[in-house]
């Protein structure tokens, strides 16, 4: 078993529930690669709207 800083988990796990909501238990049932496969795909959506919401030149 890989023991994981406390501080990286709270990290991963408070920038999951906040964009998707989900509850501490639900997200402590992960394991590590699960979450940062979604953390990926968060910070992908955000860059994303963030693209279509300044266009393309930063406007």
């Amino acid at each position: 078993m890989t023991v994981y800083a406390a501080e990286n988990l709270r990290s991963e796990i408070a920038y999951i529930a906040y964009h998707f909501h989900w509850s501490h238990n639900e997200l402590l049932d992960m394991d590590h690669i699960q979450r940062r496969a979604y953390i990926r795909q968060i910070t992908q959506i955000n860059q994303r709207l963030d693209d279509e919401f300044t266009g393309p030149y930063g406007m």
